[in-house]
């Protein structure tokens, strides 16, 4: 019993990280080292808290490793912050593949989604540009709100596709005229994002450091509610 409240602390520990660091990005746009050190040197006790053996804090570690490593090479390209690479690498000493896969995934989504949504805020209005304003604005819309549809699955567990995309599906032409479609809906998209790209203002901080923390609240709550239904934490 004290080692599965050990193991409750620790989570409701992570949680309270996530949201220091959720708010400070928001705040600050960064992330304090000390948060992110703080989250990577309490994973053993994570690890002795589920049990894992040296085979399972390998794993962790390589995983880590391999985070860093890749989050690096988005750094280098100006697409990730310093302390998002710090915080991604730290989570992944605490989530299992299948769990950091859906920590990756949801924080893409979000970010994603979040980033068009700021872009298209800090636009400059170029006079005789209106049509195209309301091209990159259609877009920008229908890519929150495809987004939006994807996080609503993920969070769900419930397909992508439903009933009345399978139904519009049905109804479309076949053969060569659903490929040029393809091709003009990934033509105005590649348009809208372009010219909403061309007309910052500013260069805007991509909000990756809030998506994360969003990511891993959302898959750290999950596994704990299955505990709290099914037995001890998953590690």
């Amino acid at each position: 019993m004290s080692g599965d409240l050990f193991s409750y602390a620790l989570a409701a520990a992570l949680a309270t990280a996530l949201l220091v660091a959720a708010f400070t990005d928001l705040r600050r746009r960064e992330i304090d080292n000390g948060l992110n050190a703080a989250i990577a040197l309490a994973a053993p006790l994570w690890w002795l808290a589920m049990g894992f053996g040296w085979s399972d804090i390998g794993f962790q570690v390589t995983l880590a490793a391999a985070t860093f490593a890749i989050t690096c090479v988005l750094f280098a390209v100006r697409q990730m912050g310093g302390g998002d690479v710090k915080l991604l690498t730290a989570l992944a000493l605490w989530f299992p593949p299948v769990s950091f896969a859906q920590v990756i995934v949801l924080t893409a989504v979000i970010g994603g989604g979040a980033s068009v949504a700021m872009a298209t805020f800090n636009m400059k209005r170029v006079p005789g540009e209106t049509l195209r304003d309301a091209l990159a604005v259609s877009v920008a819309l229908a890519w929150v709100g495809g987004a939006g549809s994807v996080l609503l699955s993920l969070v769900t567990h419930r397909p992508f596709v439903g009933r009345a995309a399978e139904t519009i599906a049905a109804v479309l032409p076949r053969g060569w005229m659903i490929g040029i479609i393809a091709i003009l809906v990934v033509a105005i998209f590649t348009l809208g994002l372009a010219h909403i790209m061309r007309r910052q203002k500013s260069r805007l901080p991509i909000p990756y450091g809030i998506a994360i923390a969003a990511a891993g609240l959302w898959v750290l709550g999950e596994q704990t509610l299955l505990a709290a239904r099914l037995g001890p934490l998953p590690g």
